[in-house]
């Protein structure tokens, strides 16, 4: 065991390759089905609003995947990031456990989103496109892909959960300094946001409707426009183990191993990019690492979700995906974990936690925050709302081990610093923030509208 705080890889380290999940996953994958068939989508279907090496690689079963070196030199701006131990949480815990964090923070955009943002771009350019579309909750994703697009010379047009364009104004201008086009969704840009708009003008909007409205535009561009997703899709989660091969290295050098993996889950992009060369690791080499997804209690799609086939959209236009679901009719809450509510979650992702490889659990935003608060006054870094709830498992498993006087290696994901959260800790400082808890009832109502397709599925 090294007695550093700071572990930190060289650019010759940057990894070479994505780990590719279903290489391994011993649940065979789903169907992706058409949303107006439901048969098996094909490759013409998906080719109106993604390139071929992006589709390519979704249905890819190769175990790794070589990562082009134009991306890799634009990965090296802050890649490999830094894994540290939580000295100083540990000891305001009083905790025997070792708590470490891979720190995604400090991307030029101050998330993880760019470990995806950037290869999406760079395949569209590669094939011709000119302009892309996408939808953004929190901001994080959008951020991350205006400056990806800026990056390749092409426009983007980002379709912004309503709720969080007012919550975070600064979001919103950070996209617009890289050039971005954004829209408070549901917009009158499309015909499906002018729908929605005529029936509840003062709708908050949900992430998928936004992500009707991005696959709308694109869909309808005749090829002009391409859509860009940011989590839930395989090539989306295997663009992010970029992250944890990084801290299987990073874990060597500190001498220790991790006996549980912690990641914040909305789609499941950054838990997946941290957990998965971690699962790897125990269907492989007989590792017994415990991976834990943690969501919002506002937003329990693994915890309180059904597992079925639905609609990765509000509107029916995009592909319909076995996955843990509210429903696609599903309007959250105005939590500020914007990122995080997401009424699906990955279908790798969702198809391993119903098998048992991977536990979830809920959390409310009150202590969620607690724990974001007392991280920020014991390390120093201020955390994204959603990164705040693999904080507050994080601090729940420390002070478990505490009880049990047992030490425990624990690993969580950092995804995102908050700098552009404030109105939230603002709120949680001043005694107004308040616990929300999605009811089962509105669920079961939600199932109702699901695609029928279960028999096709069996």
């Amino acid at each position: 065991m090294s007695d550093q705080t700071r572990f930190t890889l060289n650019e010759t380290d940057l990894p070479k390759q994505w780990y590719n999940v279903l290489a391994d996953s011993p649940m065979p994958p789903q169907p992706v089905l058409h949303p107006g068939t439901m048969k098996p989508v094909t490759p013409d279907f998906l080719s109106v609003i993604f390139p071929m090496e992006i589709i390519m690689q979704e249905v890819s079963t190769d175990r790794f995947i070589d990562i082009p070196e134009e991306v890799r030199e634009i990965y090296k701006l802050y890649r490999p990031t830094p894994l540290v131990r939580a000295r100083r949480l540990e000891k305001a815990l009083g905790t025997p456990a070792h708590i470490y964090f891979k720190n995604e923070s400090v991307s030029p955009v101050g998330s993880h989103k760019p470990n995806t943002a950037i290869p999406q771009a760079f395949y569209n350019k590669v094939a011709g496109t000119k302009a892309m579309t996408t939808e953004t909750g929190a901001g994080q994703w959008g951020a991350a892909l205006s400056m990806a697009c800026n990056f390749f010379g092409m426009d983007l047009e980002v379709y912004m959960v309503k709720v969080s364009y007012n919550q975070k104004p600064y979001r919103r201008i950070f996209m617009e300094t890289y050039g971005a086009q954004v829209f408070a969704s549901p917009s009158d840009s499309t015909d499906y946001g002018r729908t929605l708009l005529a029936k509840d003008p003062n709708n908050n909007g949900s992430l998928g409707i936004a992500i009707s409205e991005a696959v709308e535009v694109a869909a309808k561009s005749g090829g002009v426009k391409k859509y860009s997703l940011g989590s839930v899709l395989n090539h989306v989660l295997m663009h992010q183990t970029v992250i944890g091969e990084e801290a299987l290295k990073q874990m060597d050098l500190a001498g220790e191993y991790p006996d549980v993996v912690i990641g914040c889950v909305g789609g499941g992009s950054n838990f997946a990019g941290l957990a998965y060369p971690f699962l790897r690791q125990n269907l492989k080499d007989g590792q017994r690492t415990r991976l834990v997804a943690v969501e919002p209690t506002a937003t329990p799609s693994l915890t309180k979700g059904v597992y079925t086939f639905d609609y990765g959209d509000s509107a029916r236009m995009a592909p319909i995906v076995k996955m843990y679901t509210l429903g696609h009719t599903f309007i959250p809450a105005g939590i500020h974990a914007g990122g995080l509510r997401y009424h699906g979650m990955a279908p790798s992702l969702s198809a391993l936690y119903d098998a048992g490889y991977i536990e979830a659990v809920a959390v409310p935003q009150v202590r969620t925050f607690e724990a974001a608060v007392m991280f920020t006054r014991s390390e120093g870094i201020l955390p994204a709302p959603e990164s705040a709830h693999a904080i507050r498992a994080a601090i729940d498993e420390a002070l478990d081990a505490k009880a049990k006087g047992e030490k425990r290696v624990i690993l969580f994901n950092l995804s995102g610093h908050g700098h552009f959260d404030m109105m939230a800790y603002q709120q949680y400082l001043a005694g107004e923030l308040e616990d929300y808890e999605y009811p089962a009832e509105a669920v079961a109502e939600a199932m109702k509208d699901l695609p029928q397709v279960e028999m096709m599925a069996a």
